[in-house]
């Protein structure tokens, strides 16, 4: 076996480790609040969260769930909060992409944790932007109150849902929600607020205030069905439009309500029949090097994800650090901007470093997107970068120049721009390659994915840099021993920051996934976006030439 095989081989092995790693923690939070939480919905004749979603979809077809990690590791002294107590995503619901957003009641009863805010108000983001119905599976308990001041009053917190709720009917979204558990408080206004509300004899209900507080306030004693069961919305209140015996029935009449919604415009994107890639997509697993810092070609990677013989690269010998080119994927026309991580040598004669941004690479890749606005053309960002070069004759170049021209072209760019996130992301490269400050419709890591300000050890250095003066200003002496167990213990914490599964905890990313699935989640993302007519004209305004 040669250099080379092993070299692949040692890839593969790495990457499946951390892919086997991802499941096995996902496999944990699809579980829930536990078998004990599941058993109980089981016992009412509920079906969880994830199976009313598995119920409502089209057989056979993909569901792109959004957030899955968001809240993993966080709120452990309340016992955690997988998946934010939401299960949220873009599923096929009679023919139709719809977001799908089911509070999962097996966790903490489906109360709203901070995560669970920024959660919920990133699907209806996602919803707005892409124009696509919304079904809200609602069985919450409503705010976590020991958490309340982190997730009531702000403008981005829990009321913002019902702000986006009067935007998204305005703009002509269709909102469709099924109350199938609890609907409390300030969450009371979230079916009434949509188009249509469905609700579940015997386990749904609304209610401003339930039977507690009721008899807290004004000491009546009243129960939860006939304060605000189905049968008091239906055929009292008439808050309510339909009610059902179980959750499936419920679920079957969202499924003919969707089916008969009218189709709106698109954004006209251009997408020819599917063609697979010349290369086949389980090969993304072994092209990575397990060592971050080691080159690699990115076209091999392009390869394995574009329809085959369909990627054109643009101005293939200048700017040689990003690589730019026209393609397909599943059909779907794509620009797409690349970090190139192999060392090249620029027209200068001179070798650039893998996965640095150039003058000339930013000049390039500035041009390209602003070309792709002008032809309507979806962006598609591979990230692998470890920043801008640094240096007097960067310096001199105007690097900043040329960085701020690629940084304004992402930020008013119109087409919709779809991230995925390699390898490193680390500083101005995260912003300039369309990171998540940056709106991109959908933003993924793979399981090799960092993201920072910059490298783990580059900073442990500078931060121990920094603590070391502050020590010897106090007069301390810091041994060499000491100054090894300090470096140690600030680089265990900086780069347990960097990590995908702290970036999806808070939402950086809408979900870590498995390499060969990149190809799927881009044509599903270009899919939902072509949902939404493109409304404003390009306009990059004014920037330094």
């Amino acid at each position: 076996m040669d250099q080379q095989q092993l070299e692949t081989n040692k890839n593969e092995d790495a990457m499946r480790m951390a892919i086997s790693t991802m499941k096995q923690r996902l496999g944990v939070i699809e579980q829930g609040g536990g078998k004990k939480s599941l058993e109980k919905v089981r016992q009412r004749g509920k079906l969880t969260a994830r199976e009313r979603i598995q119920y409502l979809i089209d057989k056979d077809t993909p569901f792109t769930e959004i957030g899955a990690f968001a809240a993993y590791d966080m709120y452990e002294e309340y016992g955690g909060c997988p998946a934010a107590g939401t299960v949220g995503g873009i599923g096929y619901v009679s023919g139709r992409q719809c977001m799908i957003v089911a509070n999962d009641m097996t966790v903490k009863a489906g109360a709203w944790f901070p995560m669970t805010g920024k959660k919920n108000l990133r699907l209806q983001e996602i919803a707005m932007e892409n124009r696509l119905p919304v079904i809200y599976l609602v069985d919450s308990a409503g705010v976590f109150l020991p958490m309340q001041d982190e997730i009531f009053p702000d403008k981005e917190h829990f009321g913002r849902v019902f702000r986006n709720n009067a935007r998204m009917s305005a703009m002509g979204i269709t909102q469709i929600a099924a109350v199938m558990g609890s609907c409390v408080a300030g969450g009371a206004y979230l079916p009434i607020m949509s188009d249509e509300v469905l609700m579940v004899e015997g386990n749904g209900s609304i209610f401003l205030a339930g039977p507690y507080l009721v008899k807290a306030a004004i000491g009546e004693d009243v129960d939860a069905e006939t304060l605000g069961g189905a049968v008091t919305h239906t055929e009292i209140s008439g808050i309510a439009d339909y009610k059902f015996k179980s959750d499936e029935e419920c679920l079957d009449q969202v499924k003919r309500i969707v089916s008969k919604i009218g189709e709106g415009g698109n954004a006209g994107f251009d997408r020819v029949a599917p063609q697979p890639p010349a290369k086949s997509t389980d090969e993304l697993r072994s092209i990575l090097p397990a060592d971050s810092s080691r080159p690699y070609d990115m076209l091999e990677i392009i390869e394995r994800i574009t329809d085959a013989n369909t990627f054109d690269q643009y101005k293939q010998d200048y700017g040689k650090s990003i690589i730019c080119g026209y393609a397909r994927i599943d059909g779907w026309a794509v620009g797409i901007v690349a970090n190139q991580r192999k060392i090249v040598k620029s027209r200068k004669g001179e070798m650039q470093m893998g996965g640095v941004i150039y003058n000339d690479s930013a000049d390039k890749a500035a041009r390209f997107i602003m070309n792709c606005n002008q032809k309507k053309i979806p962006l598609v960002f591979l990230q692998d970068v470890t920043g801008f070069m640094v240096g007097s004759r960067s310096e001199h170049s105007g690097i900043i120049k040329d960085g701020a021209k690629l940084v304004n072209a992402v930020a008013n760019s119109v087409v919709p721009k779809i991230t995925v996130i390699i390898g490193n992301s680390y500083g101005a490269g995260n912003y300039a390659m369309c990171g998540k400050a940056y709106d991109p419709r959908f933003i993924y890591a793979w399981p090799s994915a960092k993201i920072a300000v910059m490298g783990g050890e580059q900073a442990a250095k500078t931060l121990l840099q920094i603590q070391v003066a502050s020590l010897k200003a106090k007069g301390q002496v810091i041994t060499p021993e000491e100054e090894a167990r300090l470096l140690k213990e600030i680089t265990d914490k900086y780069n347990a920051q960097t990590t995908p599964y702290y970036a999806a905890s808070r939402l950086w990313v809408d979900d870590i996934i498995d390499p060969a699935d990149t190809r799927l989640r881009i044509a599903e993302g270009i899919k939902a976006a072509n949902n939404a007519p493109l409304e404003q004209p390009f306009n990059v305004g004014v920037f330094q030439v």
